[in-house]
């Protein structure tokens, strides 16, 4: 769906820093120049369109319960049929066919990491496969939104970032002071807020509290990081970049970090992460996103990449995908009860 002069800072402009305001669609309007009815027409028709998934939250990893990347090798007869079975689980959230032998990647979100190893366990068996477990160690760059650009280059950008955030291990982060509160605020966060003129008041109406009740727990869950961005979650595909790889790469355990960050300040990299090895099956430690218009134009900013940051000499392979099969918010309903 093409974007339009005013649809076009709705959808790019506002991937971060949503109005925490009793009527946000209002303050849209005031910047651009419009009625609040004409915002929330046009964020229903790019929503009604695919182009935007929701407006809402993208909460850091492991703060809400676990998640998990996965993948498993399937049969191509039997793509179609597993990845309805893998889908079906609501605890994922994302799955999607993608050239390699382990041919069909997933994101696993579970209350705990229990659950998500009984969800795991349950795919092995459906799909006939060993379930290769990634999950997150450091996070060197994390969703913080697409920089779309007025002209439309050949390669998706990551928004400009606020700041880089120092990378530690996940098991060295300290315990952030969340409350059941905040889970329960998560849960009905699962589908984004409401294209009402007051959606905060339609998410306390939910939770029986007062809407400043709300919009102060969003700040305060955005002040600790817990979530890492609030806005517009676009769908890329929607908007013309078909060609989406994830590179992995096999760097030696001593320079991840390095690595890691010199690519996270990339602005064609829009994830990036270090995953676990897990021989004999996968050898790749480091893991980097880059969306394109076409194939080429990924595979000619990945060589740059290579060739700018002095990484030639290390092993990568770009996994493209070739179908998507699921892809929405990761559901955090139930986690109040084991918080």
């Amino acid at each position: 769906m093409p974007l339009d002069a005013l649809d076009f800072p709705l959808v790019n402009d506002w991937q971060r820093d949503f109005p925490l305001v009793s009527r946000p669609y209002a303050e849209l309007a005031h910047r651009l120049g419009l009625s609040e009815a004409e915002v929330i027409a046009r964020l229903r028709n790019l929503t009604d369109a695919g182009t935007i998934s929701r407006i809402g939250a993208v909460f850091r990893p492991h703060t809400l319960g676990w998640s998990t990347l996965a993948a498993v090798s399937v049969a191509s007869d039997r793509i179609e049929s597993v990845a309805k079975s893998i889908s079906a689980y609501p605890e994922v959230n994302h799955n999607y066919e993608r050239e390699h032998d382990f041919n069909l990647w997933f994101v696993a979100t579970a209350p705990t990491r229990e659950r998500v190893a009984e969800v795991l366990g349950e795919i092995s068996d459906l799909a006939g496969s060993p379930v290769l477990d990634l999950p997150m160690l450091e996070d060197f760059h994390i969703d913080l939104g697409f920089d779309l650009g007025r002209d439309k280059g050949a390669e998706m950008r990551a928004l400009p970032r606020p700041h880089l955030d120092p990378v530690r291990r996940r098991d060295e982060r300290e315990v952030d002071p969340l409350e059941s509160a905040d889970y329960a605020l998560a849960a009905v966060l699962e589908g984004g807020i409401t294209l009402t003129p007051r959606p905060y008041a339609a998410l306390a109406t939910r939770l029986g509290w007062r809407e400043e009740t709300v919009l102060a727990r969003l700040a305060r869950l955005i002040g600790l990081g817990v979530i890492r961005r609030f806005g517009v979650v676009v769908r890329h595909r929607e908007l013309g970049y078909h060609a989406n790889a994830m590179v992995v790469w096999d760097v030696p355990d001593t320079e991840v970090a390095q690595v890691g960050r010199a690519l996270a300040a990339q602005a064609a990299v829009t994830l990036c992460y270090r995953r676990p090895r897990q021989p004999p099956h996968w050898r790749y430690n480091l893991f980097s996103m880059l969306h394109g218009q076409d194939r080429a134009a990924v595979l000619g900013e990945l060589a740059r990449l290579r060739q700018e940051l002095g990484l030639e000499p290390l092993a990568c392979q770009p996994l493209f995908s070739r179908r998507r099969f699921k892809q929405c918010g990761a559901r955090y309903s139930g986690l109040a009860k084991v918080a």
